[in-house]
């Protein structure tokens, strides 16, 4: 999860994994469903159907353009969101929050047409699903994107899985 913001050090560092890795990385991209699944299957999750959440994620699509390219013709964009609870994994999740967030809920917010998800109260929680929900045929044309792909799947230990997968 990117935490600050970019500056000429990163971007070079972007740069270089993106080379390393681009030719070796297909399309993955899970189903905004399936992220949900993951999620409430790993984390004792509620759903929060409070509008302002919702309106959060449907702006984060609606008003960046390389989101909203990625809603299908015609279609509504639709936001799920979730609170993580303090129980369980969920507890581990709070008990690693970072600095910035501690004290804060975690939230999770997914549109459904996208696949978009973004996270409020953990960057781990945020690489995790990164890592998960994989990357379609337009992200692996974003140098950042594939970088932070890299960047997550190396901190679960899942990097070689998916190279090897990517080989098939």
């Amino acid at each position: 999860m990117l935490m600050q913001e970019a500056n000429g050090i990163m971007l070079a560092q972007w740069q270089a994994v993106y080379q390393q890795y681009r030719k070796k990385l297909y399309p993955n991209k899970r189903t905004a469903t399936d992220l949900i699944r993951y999620l409430q299957q790993k984390f004792p999750s509620k759903e929060v159907l409070d509008a302002k959440w919702q309106e959060v994620v449907l702006d984060n699509v609606r008003e960046n353009d390389y989101y909203a390219r990625k809603v299908p013709p015609g279609q509504t964009v639709v936001a799920r969101v979730f609170r993580i609870e303090h129980e369980g994994q969920g507890q581990v999740l709070y008990e690693q929050q970072d600095a910035v967030f501690q004290g804060l809920d975690i939230y999770v917010g997914v549109e459904l047409q996208t696949g978009y998800f973004m996270v409020e109260g953990s960057s781990l929680l945020w690489d995790e699903l990164f890592a998960f929900c994989g990357l379609d045929e337009m992200d692996l044309n974003n140098v950042y994107l594939v970088a932070e792909y890299v960047t997550c799947l190396k901190r679960f230990s899942l990097l070689e899985e998916v190279l090897s997968n990517s080989a098939q």
